[in-house]
């Protein structure tokens, strides 16, 4: 059975295949169209889909869609499908669901509950379900405005951000902050008495268009003149004071005991998904990577199909170039790269360039599904390296300083380094440096003992695996500092064009895609 799910129509588009109940391709149309129209259906991540997994459309027996669906009647968006798809059932599927079903069956569990975080989805911002086999049973749920992504955005603009852009930043400075703004944000999400959020209106005003929409009462809670924006040595303890009340209050809607799943766009935030493995609540913690409503299009595609539905073991879902391609596409760019013949020249090329202290851009094999480089679309950097970090967020990224960058190293030779939970292979959740190697990362760090971990298994990512191993053999530390390869906003790159395009953007040193390498 072939199932092609769609999510994210409004603003974040995905394509999902599942045959038999495996996913075995998923695409995001902004990384393979570089855009992506609102409410319409992503064409380009539909066609790489179905090319990835070699299927017709013809062949696909359901089209599964998660709500909301469009701003034309839906009618229009089924002929549409119809044309596309001429012999597929058309299913349609409600948002929270489709979140929760993108978590539970991605995480292999039996039996879980799984809590749904988002801003508003389809009107409903928070739900609890109790999964058992493949039935899903509702248990609690809140609507907007009750919303804790709603007031994660409110203060991220607050604090000078982007608003459904930005609120990772403000995750990344609350590690600099104290607890003393922790208690005004529980009195404003209001959740102590039943255990849910219910937001109190009074701190907010909705004349107020700008800087969050806060009310006279807020500023007066914070100690300042109504419409004074904070201080900067003021800002990290707001975003403190949030992320933390944001944390107690979800893991008063989580419950307690057995397992737990995580989805929605909430879930992106690793800080809470680390206080959630860490509170001794639940026997396992499993947050699905693709959270936001990209992965809807997982969970549209789990629910359409029939019978067993197999756990995601990898995200490296998206396209690969064979080195023909790739050779075509570099030289239409007019360059002429080097080829390394052997896999064993390409990782000794790359210590060497690591050693000299250089930034390399990593392009290997399949796209990663979801926002993260997990080692195929990657920007790799030493911690031997004393300015690694300057030179990533200042002459490449160009991004705040509070903003750090993940450690990839091998499954088994992490626990000499970290401490982590099993979310650390999709960079899910954040670990906790070993005493003794803290001034080695110190850089990287976020507060005084924290860092953000990729955990990498041999069978999953073979070629970064072996990478890393060989960094060790060579320096004594399997490990390497790792950021997604894009640029300013910009999606993961999915094409050898791509590659060369933030390549030459940027102040990386080296790219290699495949075995082509190219230098400046």
């Amino acid at each position: 059975m072939k199932v092609i799910g769609l999510g994210g129509l409004l603003d974040d588009a995905a394509c999902a295949l599942a045959v038999a109940g495996k996913i075995v391709a998923a695409v995001e149309q902004k990384k393979v169209a570089r855009r992506h129209v609102a409410w319409s259906l992503p064409l380009e991540a539909i066609d790489a889909t179905l090319s990835l997994a070699r299927v017709d459309a013809s062949d696909v027996d359901v089209v599964a869609i998660a709500r909301p669906l469009s701003a034309t009647p839906d009618s229009l968006l089924s002929l549409r499908v119809k044309q596309i798809f001429p012999k597929a059932r058309l299913l349609v599927v409600d948002h929270h669901t489709a979140h929760a079903a993108s978590a539970y069956f991605a995480s292999g569990f039996d039996e879980a509950s799984v809590l749904c975080l988002d801003r508003a989805g389809d009107l409903r911002c928070s739900s609890r379900w109790k999964a058992r086999g493949d039935r899903f049973e509702l248990e609690q749920e809140s609507y907007f405005p009750d919303s804790l992504g709603d007031l994660y955005g409110r203060v991220t603009e607050f604090l000078g951000f982007t608003a459904r852009a930005d609120e990772h930043k403000v995750q990344w400075m609350s590690a600099g902050g104290d607890t003393r703004f922790v208690a005004l944000f529980e009195e404003i999400l209001g959740f102590r008495a039943t255990g849910w959020p219910a937001l109190e209106r009074s701190f907010f005003d909705r004349d107020r268009l700008g800087s969050g929409g806060f009310s006279a009462r807020f500023y007066q809670a914070l100690g300042l003149a109504d419409g004074e924006s904070p201080l900067p040595k003021l800002q990290p303890h707001l975003a403190a004071g949030l992320q933390r009340a944001i944390e107690n209050c979800a893991l008063s809607m989580a419950g307690r005991g057995g397992n737990l799943c995580l989805a929605g766009g909430v879930a992106f935030n690793t800080l809470l998904v680390r206080s959630l493995e860490a509170s001794g609540q639940f026997q396992n913690v499993y947050v699905q990577p693709a959270a936001g409503n990209a992965g809807t299009a997982i969970g549209a595609a789990y629910l359409g199909s029939e019978g067993k539905r197999q756990p995601m073991s990898s995200l490296a879902l998206g396209p690969s170039f064979q080195a023909e391609e790739t050779k075509q596409i570099l030289e239409n760019c007019k360059l002429s790269p080097k080829f390394l013949l052997t896999t064993d020249e390409l990782i000794q090329s790359v210590l060497s360039e690591l050693k000299e202290q250089r930034i390399v851009a990593w392009f290997q094999d399949r796209m990663e599904f979801g926002p993260r480089a997990l080692g195929n679309r990657s920007i790799l950097a030493s911690p031997l390296d004393p300015y690694a970090t300057e030179n990533l967020n200042s002459f490449i990224k160009h991004r705040e300083a509070f903003r750090k960058f993940a450690a990839s190293v091998p499954a088994e030779d992490a626990a000499q380094y970290f401490e982590f939970g099993p979310n650390a292979k999709n960079l899910a959740s954040i670990a906790t440096v070993r005493p003794e190697y803290r001034e080695r990362f110190a850089p990287a760090l976020l507060g005084a003992d924290s860092i953000r971990l990729h955990v990498v298994e041999a069978d999953e990512n073979p070629l970064f695996h072996r990478l890393l191993k060989a960094a060790g053999a060579a320096t004594g530390l399997p490990v390497l500092y790792n950021t997604s390869f894009n640029l300013f906003g910009d999606a993961l790159v999915c094409n050898p064009r791509d590659a060369v395009r933030s390549f030459y953007s940027s102040g990386i040193d080296v790219l290699y895609v495949g075995h082509f390498l190219l230098r400046k």
